[in-house]
């Protein structure tokens, strides 16, 4: 069964401590001190509470429109990272559309479509591109990255239905997905590198498209060297054209050109889940995973820089549980006045902080 092969690879990671190490072994955790400023002066949990009592599940995927309004996924009212609960239930809508002034939910669709839907990124047409992390049981679904038009019309489909594997025609496990300057489409894809163990079958690779899904190049195995990856786990671009990669099994950010060609790496960011670049070149990345197994003495929260230096110059602490790493979302987006916006992923909903939240400046 695919969901208890993947449970396993987890549970003996956390249980033996197979979690990757890489060189940021040195790096401290520059919040420790608590002398960065928090720029939030508000904060609203469960900010866009689903129509006819329904409730979310976890998610990770959230980014803005061209419109300056939200789009995200529900897991279909699953929690646990394993639950494929958009194949079970099936009959409701995955992705949604949100008013970023009130949360009302504006518009739905996907139904029937997803297994785990994970990454989400809207285009400056407005079309909407989601991956599929997992597949059925059945091998009908899962594996795959759907572009939807706004309407939630299925314009492309990228992968084999249900059939995880390597080379031009296959994904396997697709993180993330984001359109590049040119039209060019990008894929971060493998999640499971993070985990240790067995790498047979595994991949830690961004696959490029052009903008009809004609397989292009690809670049990265797993691995902690530059270029290579434990679970590209988000994908943003800034002004000057470069890819942002969070390189979450390594703990690091690590920067491309639209052509594969690396750049540099930044270690100060935690390890991160999510991030996001706004047009004037701030950097916000989310940490919903550091832990005593997988990153000691590092707390869980937002942390803000600049694009051009690993530093961080500002930090939202997680959600308070009592605990020292605290909880916090995996999907980060920020609009144009500075609103920031969490997908609350398996991690925080567990904690029962609610699908999105939405902090206010």
């Amino acid at each position: 069964m695919t969901f208890n092969r993947s449970f396993l690879f987890i549970a003996t990671s956390i249980a033996f401590g197979l979690s990757a190490c890489s060189s940021d072994q040195q790096v401290t955790d520059p919040v420790a001190d608590g002398n960065l400023p928090n720029p939030i002066s508000n904060i609203i949990r469960d900010f866009a509470p689903m129509p006819d009592g329904r409730e979310w599940g976890a998610t990770a995927g959230i980014d803005i429109g061209p419109d300056g309004h939200i789009w995200a996924y529900d897991r279909c009212g699953a929690i646990e990272l394993l639950d494929p609960g958009c194949e079970i239930r099936s009959d409701i809508d995955a992705v949604f559309k949100i008013n970023r002034h009130s949360g009302e939910i504006m518009t739905s669709f996907g139904a029937g479509l997803f297994v785990v839907p994970h990454g989400l990124h809207v285009d400056s047409d407005g079309n909407v591109w989601v991956t599929d992390w997992q597949n059925n049981d059945a091998g009908t679904k899962g594996h795959q990255v759907f572009k939807f038009s706004p309407e939630g019309e299925v314009l492309l489909r990228l992968g084999q239905a249900g059939v995880p594997g390597e080379g031009p025609d296959y994904l396997n496990e697709p993180n993330d997905v984001i359109t590049g300057p040119n039209g060019d489409i990008y894929v971060a894809d493998g999640h499971s590198g993070q985990y240790g163990g067995e790498l047979e079958g595994k991949t830690g690779r961004i696959v490029r498209y052009d903008s009809d899904g004609n397989y292009l190049m690809e670049w990265g195995e797993i691995g902690g060297d530059p270029g290579d990856f434990r679970t590209g786990h988000a994908l943003a671009w800034d002004s000057q054209g470069r890819l942002f990669v969070a390189d979450r099994g390594n703990h690091r950010i690590q920067i491309f050109d639209a052509d594969g060609n690396y750049v540099d790496s930044y270690y100060q960011f935690g390890r991160i889940s999510g991030l996001f670049i706004t047009d004037d070149d701030t950097l916000y990345t989310i940490d919903s995973e550091s832990d005593p197994e997988r990153h000691p003495d590092w707390v869980r929260g937002i942390r803000i820089g600049n694009v051009n230096e690993d530093r961080v110059t500002a930090f939202i602490p997680p959600h308070d549980t009592g605990d020292f790493y605290g909880a916090a979302g995996e999907g980060i987006a920020v609009d144009a006045d500075g609103n920031i916006f969490v997908a609350e992923g398996p991690n925080s909903r567990v904690a029962a902080m609610g699908g999105i939240t939405k902090y206010e400046p």
